[in-house]
């Protein structure tokens, strides 16, 4: 993290407050923040107060909120970056799915993650740094710069595209209580059995898997199936 301000800070120049913190102590504050309850929560007097201090030392080091939480998306990608071990004799492809996955399990522990990952605002490292290690892994197999270069833009787009439904979607069913749950599935289950098959043959038949269904292993068959794709198109050019 850099030791200096890297944004334009409120008020006029030489009229702002010496900052109390560091960026790094602004970012992990923000982080817990967001983790205890959520983007709609996250002010800068909250943080301050939270972190001890006046909101102009916040503003010594980010200018929004949409910075604030851009930094902090930014640095839990990071984290879930490090923590993945990509083996060097792993396939490539498996080793792409690992980071691919990892992302997504954090994006559905911190549902807030998911409408800012990967956007720019300017200063992305980790998320530049992501993209760059899933490209690593993919010049390991023989495809054209291009063919490379389109493959990370559609698993890194999949992850995103996913991370966004998780964000606007209903709270994680995990998380609910008992009742609420129970509540939830019967008001699903109600309506995917009320389907004609006549006019919705296809719903009709996959209704059962509707109810039991897990949405990470529905991002799971669609990474596969993403990456069936890939594995394909290198054993082509071999």
């Amino acid at each position: 993290m850099p030791s200096s301000p890297t944004s334009a800070a409120a008020g006029p120049a030489g009229s702002r407050k010496r900052a109390q913190h560091s960026l790094e102590s602004v970012v992990l504050g923000t982080v817990a923040l967001l983790d205890e309850a959520g983007a709609d929560a996250l002010t800068f007097r909250a943080l301050a107060a939270r972190l001890g201090g006046g909101v102009g030392s916040i503003y010594w080091y980010v200018g929004s909120k949409d910075e604030l939480v851009g930094r902090a998306a930014d640095h839990v990608l990071g984290e879930v970056s490090a923590a993945t071990t990509l083996p060097d004799d792993a396939d490539p492809v498996d080793n792409v799915r690992a980071l691919a996955m990892a992302v997504y399990e954090a994006i559905a522990r911190r549902r807030w993650l998911g409408a800012y990952l990967m956007q720019d605002f300017g200063f992305q490292p980790n998320s530049m740094a992501l993209y760059d290690r899933i490209g690593q892994q993919l010049q390991r197999l023989p495809l054209t710069t291009r063919q490379r270069f389109h493959a990370v833009s559609a698993v890194i787009g999949y992850v995103v595209g996913v991370s966004a439904e998780l964000d606007h979607g209903p709270a994680a069913i995990e998380e609910m209580a008992d009742d609420e749950r129970e509540a939830f599935l019967e008001r699903l289950r109600t309506t995917w059995r009320a389907v004609d098959p006549a006019t919705h043959p296809f719903l009709a038949e996959v209704t059962e898997e509707f109810e039991q269904h897990r949405d990470e292993d529905l991002f799971a068959a669609g990474l596969d199936l993403l990456l069936a794709g890939l594995r394909q198109q290198a054993s082509a050019a071999e």
